[in-house]
C-alpha cells in the first residue's frame, strides 16, 4: 500500500511539473503569436520568406491527414502505435508551423484580404473562428499528448474528445484561409 502511494505522490509531482509547463505555454504561446502583429517588422532581412504560406498549408493539410490517420486507427481499434504515431507526426508538424508561423509574421509583411461580397464574409469568419481556436487548442493538444505519453489513458481519451475534432478543425481552415488570400500576397502580383 505504501508503493502505491508512493508512486501516486511521484506521478502527482511530476504531474504537477508538466501541467503547469503545459500552463505557462498556453499562455505565453499565444500572447507571443498576437504580439508578433504589432511589433515592427525585422527590417531589412536577406531571409526571403515568401514561401512560407504555402510551406504553412502544406503543413497543415500534412497535420489533419495525420489527425484523420490517428483518428481511424484508435476508434476502428486497429492499431494504438499507429495513433500515437500519427498523432505525434500532427504534434511535430504543428510545432514546426508554430516556429514558421512566428518566423513569417515577424519578418514577412502582412497581407491584406481583397475579396468582396459575401466571400468576404467568409473569409473573415473562418479567419477569426481558425485564430480563436488556434489558441484554445493549445493547452488541449498539450494535455492531450502528455496523457497519452504518460499512458494515463483515461485522462487522454477525456481531453482529446475535445481536442481532436478543434485541433482537425483548426487545421483544414489555416488551409482554407490560405486558399481565400492567396491571390492577395505580393508575390502573386
Amino acid at each position: 500500500m505504501d508503493t502505491v502511494k508512493a508512486n501516486s505522490a511521484i506521478t502527482s509531482t511530476k504531474d504537477k511539473r508538466f501541467l503547469t509547463i503545459i500552463a505557462v505555454l498556453s499562455v505565453v504561446i499565444p500572447i507571443v503569436v498576437a504580439t508578433l502583429f504589432y511589433m515592427p517588422k525585422a527590417g531589412d532581412s536577406n531571409l526571403d520568406v515568401t514561401f512560407l504560406p504555402t510551406f504553412h498549408a502544406i503543413l497543415n493539410s500534412l497535420t489533419a491527414i495525420a489527425l484523420l490517420v490517428g483518428y481511424y486507427n484508435i476508434k476502428r481499434k486497429y492499431n494504438a502505435k499507429t495513433h500515437r504515431a500519427a498523432m505525434l507526426v500532427a504534434f511535430g508538424l504543428s510545432s514546426v508551423f508554430l516556429v514558421s508561423y512566428v518566423t513569417y509574421h515577424y519578418i514577412g509583411e502582412s497581407t491584406a484580404y481583397g475579396g468582396e461580397g459575401v466571400l468576404r464574409y467568409i473569409y473573415y469568419f473562418i479567419l477569426v473562428t481558425h485564430i480563436v481556436l488556434a489558441a484554445v487548442i493549445v493547452p488541449l493538444v498539450l494535455l492531450s499528448v502528455y496523457f497519452g505519453i504518460t499512458n494515463q489513458l483515461a485522462r487522454h481519451r477525456k481531453i482529446s474528445r475535445w481536442t481532436f475534432p478543434l485541433w482537425l478543425y483548426v487545421a483544414i481552415t489555416g488551409v482554407l484561409v490560405y486558399i481565400l488570400i492567396s491571390p492577395y500576397y505580393a508575390w502573386n502580383q
